[in-house]
């Protein structure tokens, strides 16, 4: 909104000439995300606790999280307000794509958040059925990968990092890739969410990471010789990924050990959703197990936990999934699960921003 509104003045007002670089506005979206968290983020809380908005501990979790009871969860309602506010005021309005991983984001967050009203009804740990979720994430995935194969300027190939001469063309079946891809991650970084600031740190670097992936696809120039898909346009979702930096920031400052408020699943699913999305159209979707290996270890702990445990009649290979509520059960404090989580995330942060070179 602000490029359409103040840079067509640039002629008669040279400062506002910035507005039409991607770097400024970036940079301008997390910043307004961060301030919006900082300063309605109190306020928030006073309103979640005034109606009782409160988090819904399992019965089977570790003992330590039954002090987390009651307190305020469904803050991903703010993170999602801030993102779509920096991306509408910073972004131009008129690329397809912004539109299109804004309103996923919103869906995803929509499931999110019926799942989330449930649990708080009820005063349980059960919300919407498993099958009625995953069909809910399919049709906003199936939108993303239909987007792209019909799209004239994109294509079923695959981005395979550290392999330039390698992108498979998956045709019809991309559709299919693209909802793995989306729903995968949104459910991966929904099983993350279990500890004080575990999710929004990895998401805040896993952003960090495609919001640089963003505007080099977008740049022709340096996509050429970088060696990655051009993508027209896809230049404008380093604004969206840089409001999803600060948001995350801002609900950090809230959700540190002890946490203030909990993001719930309208605030997890939607990151993952989000996250996914960028992928997609970025054609840098495999990169994400890269970037996002934190939430491909949680998820995979799960689902081997669950699986050995039907193979084996009762055993298990940790001592509770996901994987972090291993570490808990260990006798690691809280914090530090979370902090060495975030390392690793890091480590492999700085990985995948390797892959732009090695090839």
């Amino acid at each position: 909104m602000l490029y359409h509104l103040l840079y067509p003045l640039h002629t008669d007002i040279s400062a506002l000439n910035v507005f039409r670089y991607i770097t400024v506005r970036s940079i301008g979206g997390a910043v307004t995300a961060f301030l919006i968290m900082l300063f309605l983020g109190p306020w928030f809380i006073r309103k979640l606790k005034q109606y009782q908005v409160g988090q819904v501990v399992r019965e089977d979790g570790p003992e330590t999280h039954l002090a987390k009871q009651g307190v305020p969860t469904m803050g991903g309602v703010l993170i999602l307000f801030a993102v779509t506010v920096s991306t509408l005021l910073w972004a131009r309005l008129n690329i397809q794509v912004v539109w299109l991983v804004l309103l996923v984001t919103l869906f995803f967050g929509l499931i999110g958040a019926i799942d989330d009203f449930r649990k708080i009804k009820k005063k349980s740990s059960d919300g919407l059925s498993a099958r009625g979720k995953l069909v809910m994430q399919i049709i906003g995935a199936s939108a993303v990968g239909l987007f792209v194969l019909l799209h004239p300027e994109y294509d079923g190939q695959l981005s395979v990092p550290f392999l330039k001469d390698i992108q498979p063309d998956l045709s019809w079946f991309y559709v299919i890739f693209a909802v793995l891809v989306i729903v995968g991650s949104s459910n991966a970084v929904n099983l993350t969410d279990g500890l004080d600031g575990l999710a929004a740190g990895p998401v805040v670097i896993s952003a960090s990471v495609y919001l640089i992936f963003s505007y080099l696809a977008g740049h022709a120039v340096l996509a050429e010789y970088l060696q990655i898909p051009h993508v027209p346009g896809a230049g404008e979702l380093a604004v969206f990924c840089g409001a999803i930096v600060g948001a995350c920031l801002g609900f950090l400052w809230f959700n540190a050990f002890p946490a203030q408020m909990f993001m719930g699943d309208v605030g997890s699913l939607a990151l993952g959703g989000a996250l996914g999305g960028v992928a997609i159209i970025i054609k840098q979707e495999i990169l994400l197990a890269i970037v996002g290996g934190i939430f491909v270890m949680e998820a995979l702990s799960v689902i081997l936990q669950v699986g050995y445990f039907k193979y084996s009649h009762g055993k298990r290979i940790f001592l509770m999934a996901p994987f972090h509520h291993h570490f808990e059960k260990k006798g690691w404090h809280e914090s530090k699960v979370v902090v060495r989580f975030w390392i690793v995330s890091i480590i492999l942060g700085l990985f995948a921003l390797a892959t732009l070179k090695l090839r």
